[in-house]
This record gives structure tokens, C-alpha cells and sequence, in this order.
């Protein structure tokens, strides 16, 4: 037993850097597309099947679900990248007490957002830019929806602490399990059993509680690197803070997320209509399946870098960072031409109404012009979580979800109306990639002036 244990950790310290990371980013990137396929299976078949006041609904409920997932990665992310330092300076008993703690905390966080929400679910959804047409379709999809929220949580954090502990494969083998039976259940409970945008949620429940299952079951076993046990549950503060240092940064890009969401929201409906809001919410989807790949790419990269920080290989965190930059904006460049080439495709998809595939296929032609570049915005924000450097994580979240894109929104639609508010987004993309930049050569230089004095 305590030889594997071993054995998970020195692989982080010695195998080839190229090799360990194809080998951690793959069951990554696997498992959080297939993640991501609970979104686009619940789109594809909503649209199709219930209607493109449906889509604009379920749109709207998108920055919602990123508040509630912001509390899971505030933790979540933390924990990952906090156990992935601690195991890279031997230290399994603190690893264990931030294991516990993010359990704890977890199940308190999504006890309180979903009596929050169940309380002021419509207010919150108009706040969020319903309109009169796509309320009772958001209100139904989160009504339905909110109970699974807490599981989703359990899941994405716990798998995420999986693979940092170093199971990159059972992480992947557990999503896995969640999707295929959403593939399944989605069009039973929305087609078959009639149950339209409901059913969606309630299929999703179903996968993700399936899932959450296999991850937890996974942390009962004393074999593994670290586990459930008694005396592990205790809050403190120097692991809360330690936690939340970390994941302040994806916790304040998902708020940030939803407030920005909120505010195209209405500006859609100001300069467009149900339609740009639904084509908002296509176009989404396809980009976000895009930065899902990413972001495998990154938690893969994630124990690397985490680890061989603790260990102080600084050569090997290097390699491994650039090698991420190099695979990441690769995949954003291939979806990008993709996107641009094939609009009108991607959007039929979704739906059948031609209106909604030509706002489509328009708003295609704008947002994703920049997209290039974002796979290495995401990769470098990563790399600060890693290194436990929260403020300039913080720095490179806000710079593309706030600092660039809400001057844009409030100036350009008022000259270019609603190509306005599609234009905002590669402009946006372009001023981050600057900070980005100047934030990685600074960091860079540090690291190198470490290895120089080393030799």
C-alpha cells in the first residue's frame, strides 16, 4: 500500500515532463469534455425538440449555475492545488486535513446557495436578463436543477482532488460514467416522457449523483494516496485560508462570469432580441466546450506544476508550463477556424429556426475572431494557482472577464448596436493576452535568476 503511494508521487518528480503530461492531460481532457457534453446534449436536444424560447431560457440560467459553481470551485480548485504542493513536500497528514476541510465545507456552501436561490429563484433570473418569453423555461430548468447543484459540486471538486492525488484515470472513468448515462436519460425524460426543459435537469441530477457516487466511494479506501478518516474534519483556518487563496481566483472569474453574462444578457435584449440571446447561448456552448479542452490541458498540468513547486524543480514546472501553452492554443486555433468556417452547421444543431441559425452564424463570425489566444490566457492564470501566487491568478481572471469587456459593452453597442456587443468579446481577448504577457515574463525572469543561482 504505501509502496503505490510512493510510487503516484515520485512519478511526478522524475518522469519525463512531456510524457507525464500526456499521461495526466488526457483522462483530464477526456473527462471534463465529457463534462461538458452535459451541457451541449441538454442544448441540442431542448432546441430541437422544445423550441428557441427554450434555448434563450436556458441561456439565462447559465450565469446562475456559474454562481453556484463559483462556491465548489472556491474550494475545489484550492484544494487541488494546495494537496498537489503538499504532497510534493511529503507532507500527507496536511494533504489529509485539506481533504476533510473541503468536504465540510463543500456540503455548507451548497446548503446555503440552494435555500438562497429556492427563495428568490425568479427575482434572481430576471436579474439575470429573463425576458417574459424565456422565464417559465428557466425557471423550470433551475427548479429542477437546484437540488443536483450540490452534487455537481461533490463531484467536480472531489474528481479534481482524485486526479491532484494522482488517479488521473479513475478521474476520467468517473465522468465518464455520469455522461454516458446522461446520453441516455436526457432524451427519455425530455422526448419520451414529455417532460421538455424539465426533464433535461432531471436527467442531469440523475448522471451527476451516479458520478458523485464513484468519486466519494473512491476516498473511503485507506489504499489510496489520501483518504477519508477520523480526525480530518476539524475546520481550520490556516487550511481554510491556504484553500481559499487559491481558489479566490476561479471563484471571483465565475462571479465575474455571471455578472458579465447578466450584463450581454440585457444588452442582447436591448439591441437584438429572444434570438441574439439564444444565439449568445449557442455560441457558448461551442466556446466553452473549446476552453473545457483547456482546462483539461490545465488540470493536467496542474499536480505537475504544484508538485515540482514543493519540490523546488523549477526546470521541470517550466517545461511543463509551456508545453500546456503550446497544446492550448492549438486546440483554441482548430475551434476558431472551425467556427469560422462551419457557423451555419454548428448552429442548425441546436435548432431548426432560421432566424436563431442566422443570428448564429453572424454572432460566430465576430466573438470567435481573438479566440486564438485564449488558451494561453487560461493556461497562464492556471499557472499562478499553481504556484499559490493568488493575486496575479486574480489579476489575469479579471483582466478578460471585467477590466476589458464592461467598458467595451457600455461604449461599442451604443455606435455599432448589437455588432457592438459581439465585438467586445475579441477586443477583450486581445488587451488580457497583453497583460498576460507582461505577468508571465515577469515570473519567468524570477524562476530563471532561481535556476541560475542553482548552478
Amino acid at each position: 500500500m504505501q509502496q503505490e503511494k510512493n510510487e503516484r508521487m515520485l512519478e511526478l518528480e522524475r518522469e519525463p515532463v512531456g510524457r507525464l503530461l500526456w499521461r495526466y492531460s488526457l483522462p483530464a481532457i477526456v473527462g471534463i469534455v465529457v463534462i461538458s457534453l452535459y451541457n451541449v446534449i441538454d442544448r441540442i436536444f431542448i432546441g430541437q425538440w422544445v423550441g428557441p424560447e427554450a434555448i434563450a431560457g436556458l441561456a439565462i440560467t447559465f450565469p446562475v449555475m456559474n454562481l453556484a459553481s463559483a462556491m465548489g470551485v472556491l474550494i475545489g480548485v484550492g484544494a487541488s492545488a494546495r494537496i498537489s504542493i503538499a504532497l510534493g513536500q511529503k507532507d500527507i497528514n496536511k494533504a489529509e486535513q485539506i481533504l476533510g476541510n473541503s468536504l465540510v465545507m463543500t456540503l455548507l456552501f451548497g446548503i446555503v446557495y440552494i435555500i438562497v436561490f429556492s427563495i428568490f429563484l425568479d427575482d434572481i433570473l430576471m436579474a439575470f436578463g429573463a425576458s417574459k418569453a424565456s422565464l417559465p423555461y428557466a425557471h423550470d430548468f433551475m427548479a429542477y436543477i437546484m437540488p443536483g447543484m450540490l452534487i455537481m459540486n461533490l463531484c467536480y471538486n472531489f474528481n479534481g482532488i482524485m486526479r491532484a492525488s494522482g488517479y488521473p484515470k479513475r478521474a476520467m472513468i468517473t465522468m465518464f460514467i455520469g455522461a454516458g448515462l446522461n446520453v441516455i436519460l436526457a432524451p427519455v425524460f425530455i422526448y419520451l416522457l414529455k417532460l421538455g426543459i424539465k426533464g433535461a435537469a432531471i436527467a442531469t441530477d440523475i448522471s451527476m449523483t451516479v458520478s458523485t457516487i464513484f468519486v466519494m466511494v473512491h476516498f473511503f479506501s485507506p489504499s489510496k494516496t489520501i483518504y477519508f478518516h477520523r480526525g480530518i474534519y476539524r475546520l481550520k483556518w490556516s487550511i481554510l485560508i491556504s484553500i481559499f487563496a487559491i481558489g479566490a481566483a476561479p471563484f471571483i472569474v465565475n462571479v465575474a462570469g455571471s455578472a458579465i453574462n447578466a450584463i450581454v444578457n440585457n444588452f442582447l435584449y436591448i439591441y437584438g432580441s429572444d434570438s441574439a440571446v439564444g444565439a449568445m447561448g449557442i455560441v457558448s456552448t461551442i466556446t466553452q466546450l473549446l476552453v473545457m479542452v483547456v482546462i483539461g490541458v490545465c488540470q493536467g498540468m496542474q499536480p505537475i506544476i504544484g508538485y515540482n513547486f514543493g519540490a523546488r524543480r523549477y526546470d521541470r514546472l517550466k517545461r511543463a508550463y509551456w508545453l500546456s501553452v503550446l497544446a492550448s492554443t492549438l486546440v483554441c486555433a482548430f475551434g476558431e477556424a472551425i467556427s469560422l468556417l462551419f457557423p451555419d452547421y454548428i448552429a442548425r444543431a441546436f435548432t431548426t429556426d432560421a432566424s436563431l441559425t442566422a443570428a448564429t452564424t453572424h454572432a460566430f463570425h465576430i466573438i470567435i475572431l481573438m479566440f486564438w489566444v485564449v488558451g494561453f490566457q487560461i493556461v497562464s492564470t492556471n499557472f499562478f494557482q499553481s504556484l499559490g501566487k493568488a493575486f496575479k491568478s486574480i489579476v489575469l481572471s479579471l483582466s478578460r472577464q471585467v477590466i476589458f469587456i464592461i467598458p467595451l459593452l457600455f461604449t461599442l453597442p451604443r455606435i455599432f448596436n448589437l455588432d457592438g456587443v459581439w465585438a467586445s468579446f475579441p477586443i477583450s481577448d486581445l488587451g488580457a493576452t497583453l497583460v498576460t504577457v507582461i505577468l508571465i515574463i515577469d515570473e519567468l525572469r524570477k524562476l530563471n535568476r532561481i535556476l541560475a543561482s542553482k548552478q
